[in-house]
């Protein structure tokens, strides 16, 4: 480049090659510099490849703006760039594309249960924001690839059921902020690696049915998170850590005939022969001088034949080492030289884009052409077309199973268990618009609800659930939707119907629409709030009465067995037009697969609902209920979201001066306040055999009230 310059031009040229250089070393240029057109080429690209005949994808269009819903599954943030592609389930037959790495600020990354062939890309760890990776039930193969190690803000890493080979990395133990990896059902081999047990925020690790070998590493009995642990399906021999036993029902070990341990019934005595896991000096586990941690036998096969130890060389080359410098070089020249060719390719082309920006623009569809493509596209649509789809999914089969529709949908109505109120796909896209932005209410990583008008006039929220999110067994699926469909409680978001879609692969929950939004919004509020005033004490009193019933009914009684909810918050809890309390999402997790349930539970513990031995029985009981209601007490009494270790001092000193919402100017019931304090702070008692029943609790505020 700076060869055919004109002399005067040299110092500028130089200087531009050094400092873009820099740039380009430093990362400066690049990750955090794409423009929405670069965006929507990259989308473009991955358009190709995920779906090579353009039957899912054909709503993307290089004319279009992904953040304006005109791609379908791709979600922006508030800076107009790419945060998230949810394109689960979709019967993507393609690849997963090296473009990916082009969207920078990417969030979450759903390509799960699709047909999608090819190795896994290493350029996703080039992803650095990337929170959700969901690469699961596909049929990916090759090998993991171990820079998805250096994903610092990796949370879910989701491979399980693909044809994945090889070992297992070691670099996944520095994913610090891991809290799942799911792994099972694929082809792996060699030992697990000891470094798995630095991952000090991983609460659930399956490596289940692969073809690993080697010992348990007792590292990962220390992992302060952890709550689910499963290699069962594989070749593990040696001693069994005992200190996994804490996990109880979580560890699950079974079908690996040479794992031994006196600490477990079910497992013969270890013998000197057995190899054992124990950590002598700290170095890293293996199950014999044979075996290096995270061993791939095809690579150890390869090594032996060149007469090599774990991978490196078995003696020192002087020739080798110049040959190692001499590549350094080389290759750092050429990178140079591709910065600077990447420098000039860019002027140019944003010299050219300057010209044409105009030109492109007379060639975009108009609105009314753009609707009627997306209307054909939603038309046209065909099932999905994977295996797990073309079972069926339908839990109430009737007409659909004799030539019905495959969108039709079975919704058992409140009143009559045996009839059935049944809505047509139109019916419910039609009631919301079909599922207009505008009528979202909430979208979280499994489900979305939308407001929606049904043809009697009468206002619902429609929940959406992807078939990948619920349960896999269709009787489990079945029993969920019947506890849903009996809960009938004045205190409990009422449940107009449900819908499942064979062809859409989705569920969908029909509730009454509530007004008045959660009980979060009224908790911290602001002068600034539009439209919010603070709760008035009697219907802060009347809201925790109405919830300790909702749960009372859930816990038992004499027409229904018990139910944990295992999410109470002031999120789930609803106000309708008189303020009434209305707990919502009970049984939920009835439907949801247990990973998805296992995912929520992150807000929960952030937020302090989380009762703290679920960290050690790795389980919901009508306990932990009790805890979540008692902090939620806490939240109404003090007007805040988060209830600080002082004012929890300051409640358990009886000083409610400097605990209750000072909004409430004083205007409130010492007694009743010091009685709800007293029941709040019982609730959540550290030993889960001290909180009271929600029976108890019912009663109590009862004769208090009364």
């Amino acid at each position: 480049m700076c060869v055919v310059s004109v002399l005067n031009g040299k110092a500028r040229c130089v200087f531009f090659y050094i400092v873009f250089s820099w740039l380009c070393a430093y990362g400066f240029i690049g990750s955090h510099g794409t423009t929405l057109s670069d965006e929507i080429e990259a989308l473009m690209e991955m358009k190709t490849a995920l779906d090579p005949r353009n039957r899912i994808l054909s709503s993307w269009s290089s004319d279009a703006d992904p953040c304006r819903g005109a791609f379908l599954g791709v979600a922006c943030n508030e800076q107009g760039k790419v945060a998230n592609i949810s394109l689960q389930g979709k019967g993507l037959a393609g690849s997963v594309p090296e473009s990916l790495s082009r969207l920078t600020s990417l969030t979450g990354l759903y390509l799960h249960y699709n047909s999608l062939k090819g190795e896994i890309p290493k350029q996703i760890s080039e992803l650095t924001l990337l929170t959700d990776l969901y690469l699961n039930v596909n049929n990916l193969s090759g090998s993991i690839p171990l820079q998805l190690g250096s994903m610092p803000n990796l949370q879910a890493l989701q491979l399980c059921c693909n044809r994945l080979e090889g070992s297992i990395p070691k670099e996944l133990g520095s994913l610090k902020k891991l809290s799942v990896l799911a792994l099972q059902n694929n082809r792996l081999t060699g030992a697990i690696p000891a470094t798995l047990g630095d991952l000090t925020s991983v609460t659930r690790l399956d490596l289940s049915s692969n073809d690993l070998f080697g010992s348990i590493p007792s590292r990962l009995a220390s992992l302060p998170q952890l709550t689910v642990l499963d290699v069962h399906n594989n070749s593990l021999s040696g001693t069994v850590p005992g200190d996994l036993k804490r996990l109880k029902q979580g560890f699950h070990y079974e079908n690996n005939k040479d794992l031994c341990g006196l600490e477990y019934d079910d497992l013969r005595a270890c013998t000197s022969s057995d190899p054992s896991s124990k950590q002598g000096d700290g170095k890293p586990e293996s199950v014999s001088p044979k075996i290096p941690e995270s061993a791939n036998v095809q690579q150890s096969t390869a090594c032996a034949s060149r007469s090599c130890l774990n991978g490196a060389p078995s003696s020192y080359s002087p020739r080798s080492s110049r040959i190692a410098v001499f590549v350094v070089v080389v290759a750092l020249a050429g990178g140079s030289l591709v910065c600077s060719l990447f420098l000039f390719s860019w002027y140019r082309r944003r010299k050219q884009k300057i010209g044409s920006a105009f030109e492109t623009s007379d060639g975009r569809c108009s609105t009314t052409e753009f609707m009627a493509a997306k209307d054909f596209s939603r038309k046209s649509a065909s099932p999905l077309i994977s295996v797990e789809y073309a079972n069926g999914w339908d839990p109430l089969p009737d007409e659909a199973s004799n030539g019905g529709s495959l969108s039709a949908f079975h919704c058992p109505s409140q009143g009559d268990a045996h009839h059935s109120y049944r809505f047509n796909l139109e019916e419910v896209e039609s009631a919301t618009q079909y599922f207009s932005e505008v009528n979202l209410l909430g979208r979280s990583n499994f489900s979305s609800v939308h407001r929606g008008i049904l043809r009697d006039g009468s206002v619902v929220a429609v929940r959406t659930l992807n078939k990948t999110s619920c349960k896999t067994s269709e009787d489990d699926f079945q029993k969920g939707l019947k506890i849903v469909a009996s809960l009938r409680h004045e205190h409990l978001v009422k449940l107009r119907g449900f819908c499942c879609s064979r062809g859409r692969g989705e569920c969908f929950l029909v509730y009454d629409f509530v007004p008045n939004g959660s009980l979060v919004d009224y908790l911290d509020i602001k002068a600034d709030d539009a439209g919010l005033k603070p709760l008035e004490w009697s219907t802060r009193v009347w809201i925790i009465n109405g919830i300790a019933k909702a749960i009372e009914y859930l816990h038992g009684s004499m027409d229904k067995p018990s139910l944990v909810h295992q999410n109470i918050s002031a999120e789930k809890v609803l106000l309708d037009q008189h303020f009434n309390p209305l707990l919502s999402s009970s049984g939920l997790h009835k439907l949801l697969a247990d990973d998805v349930v296992f995912s929520t539970l992150k807000a929960s513990a952030a937020m302090g609902y989380l009762a703290p031995e679920y960290m050690t029985i790795g389980r919901f009981t009508k306990e932990s209920d009790v805890y979540a209601f008692g902090v939620l007490v806490l939240q109404i009494l003090s007007g805040k979201r988060r209830v600080s270790l002082t004012m929890r001092q300051a409640a358990e000193s009886g000083n409610l001066e400097d605990f209750m919402d000072g909004k409430l100017q004083g205007h409130y019931s010492i007694t009743e306040a010091m009685s709800m304090v007293r029941i709040s702070l019982c609730c959540t008692s550290e030993s889960p055999s001290h909180r009271p029943s929600m029976s108890t609790v019912v009663q109590e505020l009862s004769s208090r009230s009364s």
